[in-house]
């Protein structure tokens, strides 16, 4: 696909937090993935965590070039 754009597929998605506070910060962590996020507010709280869920599911952007490599491997057969 050389010069070519991909396009990339969006899906929007529900989820649900947990909000509370802990000493001055305000603390919101999502329900269905083990992630968490702060603000001084609640609505920061939640923009964060926004945040935190799209970087989660974006796949990785490799910023230097891998170095691909073929292997042999001896298994035994059954």
């Amino acid at each position: 696909m050389t010069g070519a754009l991909k396009e990339e597929a969006t899906v929007i998605r529900n989820f649900t937090a947990s909000v509370w506070q802990e000493g001055r910060w305000i603390v919101a962590q999502c329900c269905e993935i083990e992630i968490a996020s702060q603000g001084r507010t609640p609505d920061e709280a939640l923009a964060n965590l926004s945040e935190a869920i799209e970087l989660h599911f974006t796949p990785p952007c490799a910023t230097i070039l891998p170095d691909v490599r073929s292997l042999q491997v001896e298994i035994s057969a059954p």
